[in-house]
């Protein structure tokens, strides 16, 4: 089975505003769209460093906070039919700017959160506006990558995960000054606002198309496409997602990582997935989108398999970088591919190819858990193994694209 797309890399966004713009202010607006990207990362790492005091604040329970945090991705899951719909009706960069204005302030309400239900309510406003920002942020990098003649999406994600390790050291600091998690959220959103302040005026204002009613079956194979696209997503995100989730565990259980050493593998899996985004443009640019899909997905297997069948410390370590690296470029390639179709909105393409994608992210690490329960943790590591190969088959089937 083939699965057809129109290769449109050349097909960029049609943005006469900058058609003449010096080279200077088209880096500046690249600057700005990273430092939305870094704005988002920063939100979630913000959250995720404080769980901990959380839920010791509140008293709750793993099986109860396991609860909670599923109101995150629900309200994720809920605006989904509605996301991209409202970027291509009223602009990428005005959904982006109110979006994650109210992504920051959901952050500092999740610590004011002082009963349980309140905290869930709390997660799934700010599952929302996070769903909200990541199809605009995407959108406007969609259209900042057709301002320049090579691939930067891969970069753009880098920020994110950059974002991710600026989080981490921040809570850290947090901590250390005995801040509470309030005093700590506040301080991150007011680092977001004055991120927005001083790049929000360089958002791309690109008036986007909406998709044709007419003729709607003429139109379903560049949206089965999108579906294809989202698979390959989906099974990235359930690899990412069971790397965040299940690899200190991992560590603990079957390699028997001592002490401290217990978070090896996830540190190792985060500075290649970060490293290989800021990679992953100049090696497109190089070998092409296809074969970069199909080297990424088997490095994903050959490091998880690598971790089976050799559950030591070094080859484990070694293993779990190659999936991080597999796994960087993945995500933003594909939602590359999928902002310049021709034939339906970036936002509304992006959300169909995201929507499915983080279906992987959401049953990745619950799936694991069912499986490891039933066989074994490391079978259920070769099973998502299993995945990395699916994803170089099903990029290889995809054509003209390179």
């Amino acid at each position: 089975m083939e699965f057809r797309f129109i290769n449109t890399f050349n097909t960029r966004p049609k943005l006469k505003g900058y058609k003449h713009a010096k080279e200077s202010y088209l880096k500046r607006i690249r600057w700005a769209v990273s430092l939305f990207y870094f704005a988002m990362g920063l939100c979630f790492a913000t959250w995720a460093s404080r769980i901990p005091d959380i839920k010791a604040s509140l008293h709750l329970s793993e099986s109860d906070l396991g609860s909670i945090l599923f109101a995150l991705p629900f309200g994720q899951l809920i605006v989904m039919p509605f996301s991209g719909k409202l970027v291509t009706k009223y602009g990428s960069h005005r959904i982006l700017v109110l979006s994650l204005a109210f992504y920051a302030l959901a952050l500092t309400n999740l610590g004011l959160a002082a009963k349980p239900w309140q905290l869930s309510a709390g997660l799934f406003l700010f599952g929302i506006f996070g769903n909200l920002s990541n199809i605009a942020v995407n959108t406007q990098g969609v259209y900042t990558e057709g301002l320049f003649k090579r691939t930067i999406m891969s970069s753009f994600h880098g920020a994110w995960s950059t974002a991710g390790f600026s989080g981490a050291l921040i809570g850290i600091a947090m901590l250390a000054l005995k801040l509470s998690p309030f005093e700590h959220f506040v301080i991150a959103a007011i680092i977001v606002f004055i991120l927005m302040a001083a790049n929000y005026k360089y958002l791309i204002k690109a008036k986007e198309k909406k998709s044709s009613e007419k003729k709607k079956k003429f139109f379903t194979k560049p949206d089965g496409v999108l579906i294809w696209l989202g698979i390959i997503g989906f099974c990235c995100m359930a690899s990412e997602g069971v790397m965040f989730d299940w690899s200190g565990v991992y560590f603990k259980e079957i390699v028997k990582a001592p002490g401290p050493l217990v978070i090896l593998g996830y540190t190792s899996f985060m500075i290649m997935m970060a490293s290989g985004r800021f990679l992953g443009d100049r090696l497109i640019y190089k070998y092409g989108r296809k074969r970069v899909l199909q080297i990424s997905g088997l490095l994903i297997s050959i490091g998880l398999f690598t971790s089976v069948f050799l559950p030591y410390l070094v080859p484990s370590t070694l293993a779990f970088m190659l999936v991080g690296l597999g796994v960087s470029t993945i995500v933003p390639t594909v939602y590359s591919i999928a902002g310049k179709n021709t034939t339906v909105a970036p936002g509304e393409a992006l959300t169909i190819v995201s929507s499915v994608s983080f279906l992987g992210f959401l049953m990745g690490p619950p799936v694991i858990g069912f499986i490891a329960e039933a066989a074994g943790l490391q079978f259920s590591f070769a099973f998502i193994g299993i995945f990395g190969v699916m994803i170089a088959i099903m990029a290889s089937r995809i054509k003209a694209i390179q």
